[in-house]
């Protein structure tokens, strides 16, 4: 890999020089290529793709400004983004993460608090961008049901028809599709500015304990969405849950709709990484059903 053109892009970008001394390989993305790039006194982040898929990383750039403005909970600063002869790239803000701890847990809820109180008269946002290298819309609507029936379940159940699985998980799907207003007969959702892919491998902290999220997916919606995916995978502790709810409490309602928000990130990773996520994508539809009939 050539790193010119990208050292190039930063001293743009920055106003400062920026020669490049080591580029290191960094594990942990299913998505992305990743690479510590080090001078002689700072360092940064960089992200590649392929060279087609600089939208993505656009959109991203966009996110975390978006969470930026809020002040709420930090993230990596967005650099530059672009193109070399061969590949898409992003490059951010390097930061030393450490393990998150209850400290770090407590004001992560806090601040994802915070964060969802900065709010738009609108859900979707200005741009739609990736959930993992799926496509998400976010064409701007004022009906939460609405949006999600078409932008969210309603989509990735098209790529999931595109991609072979037919069956039960449409005639389920579609089901769920018509009758999804029961599951919001006391509540109204409120759009909130959303990370939009906060499960534990998005969220850590500084070397200084403070809390730091990444790799957004953003967009305004239900701010349940978000609360829904930290528990989908596991890995947030019970003080974060805890200091959210200090700050904002959940309607009771969370406790079914969260499946239903997160059957949206299941059909999202079967349309990614294949079958193995069908039967669970089926029993969560089960389960909703059965909570509406």
């Amino acid at each position: 890999m050539n790193w010119q053109t990208i050292s190039e892009q930063i001293e743009l970008a920055t106003g400062r020089a920026f020669n490049v001394l080591s580029a290191h390989p960094l594990a942990g993305g299913d998505i992305n290529s990743a690479f510590l790039l080090q001078a002689c006194d700072e360092s940064y982040f960089v992200k590649l793709n392929r060279i087609d898929l600089l939208t993505m990383f656009e959109a991203e750039f966009a996110g975390l400004q978006e969470l930026a403005r809020t002040q709420a909970i930090r993230v990596p600063a967005p650099v530059v983004c672009g193109r070399t002869d061969g590949h898409s790239f992003l490059v951010l803000e390097y930061i030393e993460f450490c393990c998150s701890n209850k400290i770090s847990e407590r004001l992560l809820g806090q601040q994802l608090a915070q964060l969802h109180k900065r709010q738009q008269p609108y859900f979707g946002w200005h741009r739609d961008n990736t959930i993992g290298s799926i496509l998400q819309l976010n064409s701007k609507s004022d009906n939460w049901l609405a949006f999600w029936r078409e932008q969210r379940l309603g989509w990735q159940l098209q790529l999931a028809a595109k991609n072979g699985y037919g069956g039960r998980l449409q005639a389920s799907g579609e089901r769920l599709c018509n009758d999804m207003a029961a599951l919001f007969d006391s509540y109204l959702p409120q759009p909130s500015l959303l990370h939009g892919d906060l499960w534990a491998g998005n969220a850590t902290a500084d070397k200084q304990g403070r809390p730091v999220i990444f790799d957004p997916a953003c967009y305004y919606g239900d701010r349940e969405a978000d609360l829904a995916m930290t528990e989908l995978f596991g890995g947030f502790g019970q003080e974060f849950y805890a200091a959210y709810q200090a700050v904002w409490p959940l309607d009771k309602g969370y406790a079914v709709r969260k499946t239903f928000y997160n059957l949206y990130h299941i059909l999202n990773h079967l349309n990614l990484f294949g079958g193995g996520y069908l039967r669970q994508a089926e029993s969560m539809m089960t389960l909703l059903l059965a909570e509406i009939n």
